[in-house]
């Protein structure tokens, strides 16, 4: 029933933005706090950023800070994560989740790839 769909992944130059959006279906959204991981090949699954449900407190790991901007609109369900300058290192496939009634929730996941 819980649905999480990512989109918005893709090509882009190094210093370039991609803006990735979670929709979420299946669950009272604004209830939950919603993370974004990463996973690197031969890498382990890394979390990138978390919003807490209403959206007032945000977490980043330190490599992403100052750069990426997790958000959320409750009346659109979605989840969003701005990644401005971007570099090669952040290319990775990118997950939506969130622990929903008690179940770690995950997307399938969108690539985003850095590179000249």
């Amino acid at each position: 029933q819980v649905q999480l769909v990512e989109s918005g992944g893709g090509l882009v130059q190094p210093g370039g933005s991609l803006r990735l959006s979670c929709a979420a279906s299946g669950f009272i959204f604004s209830r939950y706090a919603m993370n974004w991981y990463r996973q690197r090949p031969g890498e382990e699954r890394e979390l990138v950023a978390a919003i807490t449900g209403i959206g007032g407190n945000t977490n980043y790991a330190d490599s992403v800070k100052g750069r990426f901007t997790i958000s959320r609109d409750n009346a659109k369900n979605t989840v969003y994560l701005q990644m401005n300058s971007l570099k090669p290192e952040d290319t990775a496939v990118y997950y939506c989740n969130g622990r929903i009634r008690g179940r770690s929730e995950w997307g399938q996941g969108t690539q985003v790839t850095v590179s000249s």
